[in-house]
C-alpha cells in the first residue's frame, strides 16, 4: 500500500494511526522541503525514526547520564569511523562491554521517541509511505514501540509546546538566573529544573543546556518555561548563528538530495544535487545520484554522461562501474558494458553480482553456454544466500537455449518456489514447458503472469498464440492487443497476427495499420510486405 499526500490535508498522527491499525511494515518519509524525517514501522509498531541534518544524541545522552565515560565513548566513535558507519554506536559500546543491553534499549527508545515527537510538530510538508522498506542501519531493530503510545504522548507534547514556545521560542535564546529559588520560601523545584538551573548562566543557549544536561529538548523547554513563569530566570539575549560555510551548505544539499531520492521524489532530489554540483562540479556522490535519476527515467545517454564525469577511483568506484555497465547494456553497447564489468572485477574480484550481470550480457549476446558459467560463479559466491529472481529468469532461459530442458525446468521450479510473483521467471519457465509440449502447465504459468501488476507483455503474447492455435480468435486478439499496449515494441510478429485477425473481420484499415507498424519494426519482413501490398493493391 503506497500512501502519499500533504500534511496540510492529513495530520501526521492520523497517518501513523492508519499504518498502526493496518499493521503495516515500511518507511514513512516526511519532508518540509528544508528537512527530512523517517519513521519505520514493523507490523504497525515503530521500530526506528531519524531526522536528517539533526545530530544523533545517543552518545551524548549516555555520557551526560553517566552511563558511559568520555574515554569509552571516544574509543567507540573511532571504531565506528573505521567501520565507515557500518555499525551503530550503541552496538559497538555493547560489544566492548561498556554498555548494558538494558541501557542501550532504553536510550535508543528515547532517541526514537524524540524524533517522532519532533516530527509531530510539523504541520506543513509532504509524506510518502514505502511498503516493506527497512532502515539501512545495522542493529536498528533493538526496540519496537506501540504507535498508540507515541500518538498519545505526541499529542500531549504538541499541546504543551504551543505554550512553552511563548517563552522559549528558539533554541538560540540565552537565559540567566535573576532570583535564586532557594531564597524563596515554599518553593520546590522539579528534578529537571534542579538539573538545568546550574547551567543557566547568561551565556549558554537553550541548545547548549540541552547538550550539557543530557535531557531531551522537550524536558529542557518545559523546565525553562516553569522557571520563567515563576520569575526565577529571564531571557537576556539570543545567539546569532553563524552562516554555514560552503562545505556545510553542500553537505546539507547532498543529504537532503539523498533523502528525496530514497523517497522517490526525484525532481526535488535533482534540485538538491544540482545545487551541490554548482558549488563542486566534481562531487562524486552528486554526479552518481544524478546519473541514477537519469537512468530511472530511461535517459540512458544522460546517465552515462554523469557516470563518465566521475573521476576514476573516486568515491565508490565499484558501484559507479556497475551502474555504468548497466547503462551501457541498456544502450545496446554490450562490449563496452563487458569492459565496465571487467573493471568491476579488478576492484572487487569474483563478486557474484558482477558475474550475474556478465552472464545476462552474454545471454543477450547469444552465448548461453558462457552465460551459464557466469551464473555458476554467481551461485558460488558465499554472500549469495538466496539467489535472486533475475538470476533464475536468466538461467532458465540460458539452459533452455542450450537444449537442456530438464535443467531449465528444474531451475524454474526452484526459482518459483522462492519468487512466485516474478513475471520474467514465470514467462521463461512457461516457455520451456511449451517447448517440451506441456501446454497445460505452461498456460497455467502464463495466466499467473498476466495476473501480476504490471503484467509481462510476453505472457499475453504467448496466451494469444495458444488461443490462435485453438481457433479462439477473439481471445487471441484480446491478448495481442494487451501485449502491445504494455510493450508497443514487443515484436513485428505480434502486429502481423493482429493485422491478419483484423483482415479476417473485414477491418482493412486496422490490418493496414498493424502491418505498417510491423514494417516499422522490421522492414525485412517479407510476409508482412506481401500482405500489405495485397490490401493496398485491392484498394
Amino acid at each position: 500500500m503506497a500512501i502519499k499526500g500533504s500534511l496540510q490535508d492529513v495530520g501526521l498522527a492520523d497517518i501513523c494511526q492508519l499504518l498502526a491499525m493496518g499493521r503495516k511494515t515500511g518507511c514513512l518519509s516526511i519532508t518540509d522541503r528544508s528537512n527530512f524525517g523517517y519513521i519505520y514501522f514493523e507490523k504497525g509498531r515503530v521500530i526506528y525514526a531519524s531526522l536528517l541534518n539533526r545530530p544523533d544524541r545517543l552518545g551524548e545522552l549516555l555520557l551526560r547520564n553517566g552511563i558511559v565515560s568520555g574515554e569509552q565513548l571516544d574509543v567507540a566513535m573511532v571504531v565506528q569511523d573505521e567501520r565507515r558507519g557500518g555499525s551503530m554506536l550503541g552496538e559497538i559500546l555493547l560489544e566492548h562491554g561498556d554498555l548494558a543491553e538494558e541501557d542501550l534499549h532504553r536510550f535508543v527508545r528515547v532517541q526514537i521517541e524524540e524524533a517522532v515527537y519532533h516530527l509531530f510538530t510539523w504541520n506543513r510538508g509532504a509524506f510518502h509511505f514505502d511498503p516493506d522498506q527497512r532502515p539501512d542501519e545495522e542493529g536498528y531493530h533493538l526496540v519496537d514501540i506501540p504507535a498508540e503510545n507515541l500518538l498519545l504522548e505526541g499529542a500531549r507534547r504538541v499541546d504543551e509546546w504551543s505554550q512553552i514556545e511563548k517563552k522559549v521560542s528558539s533554541f538560540d535564546l540565552v537565559f540567566e538566573v535573576v532570583s535564586a529559588p532557594e531564597d524563596s520560601e515554599d518553593v520546590e523545584l522539579e528534578p529537571r529544573q534542579e538539573r538545568i538551573l546550574p547551567l543557566i548562566d547568561g551565556e549558554r543557549t537553550v541548545a547548549d543546556i540541552v547538550s550539557a544536561s543530557g535531557l531531551v529538548e522537550f524536558e529542557v523547554g518545559k523546565a525553562l518555561y516553569g522557571l520563567v513563569q515563576a520569575g526565577f530566570v529571564e531571557r537576556v539575549g539570543q545567539r546569532v548563528t553563524d552562516a554555514p560555510d560552503l562545505d556545510d551548505q553542500l553537505r546539507e544539499h547532498l543529504n537532503l538530495g539523498v533523502a528525496f531520492y530514497r523517497s522517490g521524489m526525484f525532481e526535488d532530489a535533482m534540485r538538491e544535487f544540482d545545487s551541490v554540483l554548482e558549488g563542486d562540479p566534481k562531487n562524486t556522490a552528486a554526479l552518481h545520484r544524478r546519473g541514477l535519476i537519469a537512468f530511472r527515467s530511461h535517459r540512458y545517454d544522460e546517465a552515462l554522461d554523469y557516470f563518465d564525469r566521475i573521476q576514476p577511483l573516486n568515491g565508490d568506484a565499484f558501484a559507479v562501474e556497475c551502474n555504468r555497465a548497466l547503462t551501457l547494456e541498456m544502450l545496446g553497447r554490450f562490449d563496452d558494458a563487458l569492459s565496465a564489468l571487467d573493471r568491476c572485477d579488478h576492484i572487487r574480484p569474483r563478486t557474484g553480482s558482477v558475474a550475474l550481470s556478465r552472464g545476462i550480457l552474454l545471454l543477450q549476446a547469444g552465448a548461453p553456454v558462457e552465460a551459464l558459467h557466469e551464473f555458476g560463479v554467481y551461485r558460488d559466491d558465499p554472500d549469495v544466500n538466496t539467489p535472486s529472481a533475475p538470476y533464475y529468469a536468466a538461467a532458465v532461459l540460458a539452459a533452455g537455449m542450450t537444449g537442456d530442458l530438464h535443467r531449465a525446468i528444474a531451475l524454474g521450479r526452484e526459482g518459483l518456489a522462492l519468487h512466485p510473483r516474478c513475471g520474467p521467471l514465470l514467462v521463461n519457465t512457461a516457455g520451456v514447458l511449451d517447448e517440451r509440449g506441456d501446454r497445460e502447465t505452461a498456460q497455467a504459468l502464463y495466466r499467473r503472469a498476466v495476473a501480476l501488476t504490471p503484467a509481462p507483455a510476453q505472457a499475453h503474447k504467448a496466451l494469444g498464440d495458444h488461443a490462435l492455435e485453438a481457433d479462439d480468435r477473439d481471445a487471441a486478439r484480446a491478448h495481442y492487443e494487451r501485449a502491445v499496449k504494455i510493450d508497443p515494441r514487443l515484436g513485428d510478429d505480434v502486429y502481423l497476427r493482429l493485422g491478419t485477425l483484423a483482415l479476417d473481420e473485414q477491418d482493412t484499415d486496422l490490418a493496414r495499420l498493424s502491418w505498417r507498424r510491423a514494417l516499422e519494426m522490421n522492414p525485412e519482413n517479407a510476409e508482412v510486405r506481401a500482405l500489405l501490398g495485397q490490401v493496398e493493391g485491392a484498394d
